[in-house]
């Protein structure tokens, strides 16, 4: 399927979109993805730990994304074509990262890798561990860096001459779209993350934050589906499928766009909030446990507290016979001696 330099591709189609045509070092990235976490999974169930299979399903539906995206012919019409390109950067900035979060990618790292042995230093773990709690992690998952970041990814990348640029070098191109991926993964951490972060806003906050960076995006598509020039230079006529109009192509990235931005935050939604009534109902249980074992304290307490009365009363009814008893020895005495 790739056509690098070979001639303009046949007009855009689906079934040629799909068709595989491997681009190595995506196909390096998600092998390796794929692998560490099943490996990691393995791991954890051949100890006898818990996984949840679900999370696994994530992870690998979301490297799937990732592969469909980069490669398939989709990838090489992502050269030509602005629809194909933003379809490509929608996939790889809203749907993966948050299917990659949902799988846990962190928690199962810091289960699964042993920490390191006494007196050798930092293992894996350890680093892991001191980069989640450091300053650098502290600021580059904070929303206040976040949401400006994931805007500014989309206005600063196409309407400044920087996209025309990486797209002169087949690294630059590579670079974006790990950047997608990873302003991605930044930008729903807090609002997704199964995982531990330094960010952990309760679930209306993490609502709020998701509803912030949104209209900025759809912003974004209506602007493009609006500009009457073209916006970037590197889709060009003598580049495209034959027959393509090159504004109807800009216009229908726009709309990809703008439509784009609706399916993760429904996705989101529904994710956040089963996340928010498992929580509720995790506390729940928290609840009715301690309430359990705060009946059985109240229990044992009255328990006691009878027992102890019962210890009274035999106590008291044991001094009575003994002071009846004593009377009656006093009453005999003084019988005798008169």
């Amino acid at each position: 399927m790739h056509h690098h330099g070979g001639g303009p591709l046949p007009p855009f189609s689906l079934s040629r979109a799909l068709e595989w045509s491997p681009d190595w070092p995506y196909l390096l990235f998600c092998a390796l993805a794929l692998g560490l976490y099943l490996a990691g999974a393995v791991r954890l169930w051949r100890r006898g730990d818990k996984w949840p299979v679900g999370r696994a399903v994530a992870w690998t539906a979301g490297v799937g994304t990732v592969l469909l995206v980069t490669s398939t012919g989709l990838n090489d019409y992502g050269m030509v074509l602005f629809s194909a390109h933003m379809m490509q950067h929608m996939v790889l900035s809203m749907l993966s990262p948050i299917l990659l979060l949902l799988g846990a990618p962190i928690t199962l790292a810091l289960r699964a890798l042993r920490p390191a042995r006494k007196g050798s230093g930092r293992g894996p773990r350890e680093l892991l561990v001191a980069l989640l709690h450091s300053t650098y992690v502290r600021i580059v998952s904070h929303p206040a860096f976040t949401i400006p970041l994931f805007i500014a990814s989309l206005y600063v990348l196409y309407f400044t001459p920087l996209f025309d640029f990486l797209m002169q070098y087949r690294v630059g191109h590579l670079a974006m779209m790990l950047h997608f991926l990873a302003v991605g993964m930044l930008f729903f951490w807090p609002i997704m993350g199964v995982d531990p972060g330094p960010h952990r806003p309760g679930f209306v906050m993490r609502i709020i934050e998701l509803f912030m960076g949104m209209p900025f995006h759809a912003f974004f598509g209506v602007a493009v589906m609006m500009a009457s020039g073209q916006l970037v230079s590197t889709f060009s006529a003598a580049t495209a499928p034959p027959g393509t109009n090159l504004h109807d192509d800009q216009q229908l990235a726009g709309g990809i766009t703008w439509a784009f931005g609706e399916i993760p935050t429904a996705i989101v939604l529904i994710a956040l909030t089963l996340q928010w009534a498992k929580s509720e109902e995790r506390q729940a249980r928290r609840r009715d446990r301690a309430a359990d074992r705060d009946g059985d304290a109240e229990l044992e307490a009255y328990n006691r507290y009878l027992a102890s009365l019962d210890r009274g009363a035999a106590g008291r009814a044991a001094g009575q016979s003994a002071g009846q008893a004593a009377d009656r020895a006093a009453g005999q005495a003084a019988g005798q001696a008169s």
